[in-house]
């Protein structure tokens, strides 16, 4: 499979609706989805991590690291 495609959006709707790709029912899990980042799957409420990708774990790490230090410097 050619991870550099964008998938269509018969099969985005498919991966997202389902719930076997939804770790306890909001964390969004797809190996075969290489996107980083998924509309959650109410769209209305924004994006979620797909955590199958590599890559999300960095960027958690990131974000947490970051909040850490916002919230060192504000103390």
């Amino acid at each position: 499979m050619n991870t550099d495609i964008e998938p269509s959006q018969e099969t985005q709707n498919e991966w997202n609706n389902d719930p076997d790709n939804w770790i306890w029912g909001f964390l969004y899990y797809n190996p075969k989805d290489s996107r980083l980042l998924n509309t959650k799957r109410i769209k209305e409420l924004g994006w979620t991590i797909n955590f199958a990708n590599p890559n999300s774990v960095f960027l958690v790490i990131i974000f947490i690291t970051i909040l850490l230090i916002i919230g060192e410097s504000t103390t």
